[in-house]
């Protein structure tokens, strides 16, 4: 399979076309169109099509996509072919909330340890994890063998736990600490601030509102 360079915008869009493929090939769906996982997605044909492009992956006039073959496409590119092993830093509401999430083993992430400070939380067991204290992170992503990291500490300790994490091996980090943290650039790191997207969502559904 020959993949071109991907654009940051494709690879964000590479997983909502896999949900919406996993969803066809739950309902028997062997073939789709273009214009009907561009749809499903909320994208225009003309951008699924150029999308999939840079994976090398046509399809067929008068028949389309192959369902299970442009998942196959997809996953591997996205790296799901491989396990991923993934630690969470930081067990509060929101760490405990991911660590039972249920969709990690469908996206070919494990679970393999869970850190925090609090006392009342460190030696509890969440999703069969032993909950470890923070002074044993590099000890869990070793274990482990973790390359990817969940942030979910308060802001004030968020930047020290990324160094750490960098420092243990750690190549990519999904960040829900109300702070930007800096890494190397041979490192990964997703900002995710729940408080700024519901602004958004806020903003726009006023402007919607308004314009009915």
């Amino acid at each position: 399979m020959t993949v071109r360079p991907l654009p940051s915008t494709t690879v964000a869009r590479l997983p909502g076309y896999l949900r919406s493929l996993g969803g066809l090939a739950s309902e028997g769906a062997h073939t789709v169109s273009s214009d009907q996982l561009a749809d499903l997605v909320g994208v225009s044909p003309a951008q699924l099509r150029k999308d999939l492009s840079y994976l090398g992956a046509g399809g067929r006039r008068g028949v389309g996509y192959e369902v299970d073959g442009l998942r196959r496409q997809i996953a591997q590119v996205l790296g799901m072919t491989e396990e991923r092993r993934l630690v969470i830093v930081g067990i509060g509401n929101l760490g405990h909330a991911l660590a039972t999430y249920s969709g990690f083993a469908d996206r070919s992430f494990e679970l393999v340890g869970l850190v925090d400070t609090d006392p009342a939380v460190v030696g509890t067991t969440v999703a069969g994890h032993v909950v470890r204290h923070a002074s044993e992170l590099e000890q869990v992503v070793a274990e482990g063998a973790a390359t990817i990291a969940i942030l979910t500490t308060p802001a004030s300790a968020a930047q020290q736990t990324a160094d750490r994490l960098v420092a243990a091996g750690v190549s990519g980090i999904l960040n829900f600490a109300p702070r930007t943290v800096r890494v190397p650039d041979d490192v990964e790191v997703r900002e995710v601030d729940l408080g700024s997207e519901l602004q958004i969502v806020a903003f726009h559904a006023r402007r919607l509102s308004a314009e009915n």
